[in-house]
């Protein structure tokens, strides 16, 4: 009766707006709330309170208080006062009280004090607050004492005069010394008490394989040994990662659906490995069994890859009988039938527009026609090739020679530029000018710069430092 149950409003949980009250731990749904009461009736002034964890407690309202479920109260102790929450109240108490064994005249149902106020509800608070650095400091004290033990959880009381400390262990511990170390370092009664690993994961919680919260930790109540046979029975694979819960022992769950599967297995064999003889010395050894479907499968024997064949367990049971007395009846093989084709429907939606893949399909469309025109473009090209013809059949202009030019990196001369090497060998002169008299040409001292900015292609200018020799 969690959220997953339907039972939340649009609030939510953590807003408390559970109408059933489902997401707590180990909490009772109270099916006679919604009942009217006759006014002679006077309520059962028990309430059920619980604590941190799965701890669960009944106290007495003898002071007639206006509580409801879900509110914090202020419950007596024998040496002092703790604060809980009601968890449960009215006539389905008594229940509770008699699957816990107590009787509602005992005296050790302590009495409700008040109603918890802003001080008490800050108080808590400190207290939680208090309790992870308490259970490391405690963790160091155990290790430096050499204890084979794990603590798991820590309780502070109400009013801070006790702690209760959680631990497993494998074998007995004699924490003695431990527990003065801890009195004299949080001044308070030091209370030690062992559980069980699934106890421990009950009031850690955690989320199970499943992918829900352990079961430990929201409704189970009474822990019953889980035995490996369960996963045989239920043709499990005996695999310890598997079957193994957060606690570190078998899940829980193997024994939920035990009872069901126990009951189905006693029309089956007794034997797991039987083996079925047909005419013509055709023998059939049991592989795999489906107990849910009341089905066994037989492969045949002196065949690496033979066919296996499906037998209920009525018909099974009817041929070990017939080998048992010596008759090998004949083995009728059922065809198989053949599998439906499956029919893919276009989706159209209310408005009668097409398939979600309409645009796809144009895109994919276009692209192969671009494709076709390409591939007949290159089809065109590669015959006119081969008969002789230019390659571009639509330009009729005849193709211009590219100069030959084996300096990649060097540019085409521009016809038009005047060169100077065109002219006779005595008037090609540097920069055009004119032959001076006498036949000598000038000289130019201009340096000559490479565009490369680098500086090994830099003029070696001197510098004014430099000394000239």
């Amino acid at each position: 009766m969690g959220c997953s149950s339907g039972g939340c409003s649009t609030g939510g949980c953590s807003s408390g707006g559970c109408s059933t009250g489902g997401c707590n731990k180990l909490n009772t749904y109270d099916w006679l709330s919604e009942l009217v009461m006759p006014p002679s009736t006077q309520l059962f002034n028990v309430v059920e309170v619980s604590f941190k964890g799965t701890r669960k407690e009944y106290y007495r309202n003898t002071n007639n208080l206006d509580i409801t479920n879900g509110d914090l109260v202020v419950v007596e102790l024998e040496n002092g006062y703790d604060i809980g929450k009601v968890n449960l109240k009215g006539e389905l108490v008594k229940l509770q009280l008699k699957k816990a064994g107590l009787s509602p005249e005992s005296e050790h149902i302590k009495r409700v004090l008040r109603r918890a106020n802003e001080a008490d509800i800050a108080r808590q608070k400190e207290n939680k607050e208090l309790e992870i650095p308490t259970m490391f400091k405690a963790r160091t004290h155990a290790l430096q004492l050499g204890l084979n033990m794990k603590l798991s959880d820590v309780e502070y009381q109400g009013d801070r005069r006790k702690a209760t400390f959680y631990y497993t262990a494998e074998d007995r511990v004699d924490f003695r010394e431990l527990i003065k170390k801890l009195a004299d370092e949080f001044k308070v009664r030091i209370e030690m008490k062992q559980i069980g690993y699934r106890q421990e994961a009950g009031r850690l919680g955690a989320i199970g394989s499943c992918g829900r919260e352990l079961c430990c930790s929201t409704w189970l109540t009474d822990f019953k040994m889980v035995h490996i046979n369960a996963a045989r029975y239920q043709n499990l694979s005996i695999n310890q990662l598997k079957l193994s819960g957060q606690c570190g022992k078998l899940k829980c769950c193997l024994n939920f659906e035990l009872d069901v599967y126990q009951e189905s297995l006693k029309d089956f064999p007794d034997k797991e490995n039987n083996i079925l003889e047909f005419a013509g010395d055709v023998r059939y050894r049991q592989v795999k069994s489906d107990i849910l479907k009341r089905v066994l499968f037989f492969a045949p024997m002196g065949e690496i890859a033979g066919e296996w064949i499906e037998l209920g367990v009525d018909k099974v049971n009817e041929y070990l009988a017939l080998n048992k007395d010596g008759v090998k009846p004949e083995l009728v093989i059922k065809p198989k039938a053949e599998p439906k084709k499956v029919v893919e429907l276009d989706f159209k939606n209310d408005m009668g527009m097409d398939s979600l893949t309409r645009l796809d399909d144009k895109d994919r469309k276009r692209n192969n026609n671009n494709r076709n025109k390409n591939n007949n473009r290159n089809n065109a090209n590669r015959n006119a090739n081969a008969e002789g013809k230019p390659q571009n059949a639509n330009n009729n202009r005849p193709q211009q020679p590219r100069p030959v030019n084996n300096n990649n990196n060097a540019k085409p001369q521009q016809p038009n530029r005047p060169n100077n090497l065109n002219k006779p060998a005595e008037e090609r002169l540097p920069n055009n000018k004119p032959v001076a008299e006498g036949g000598e040409k000038p000289q130019n001292n201009k340096p000559r710069f490479n565009k490369n900015r680098n500086n090994n292609n830099r003029l070696n200018t001197p510098k004014p430092n430099d000394k000239k020799e």
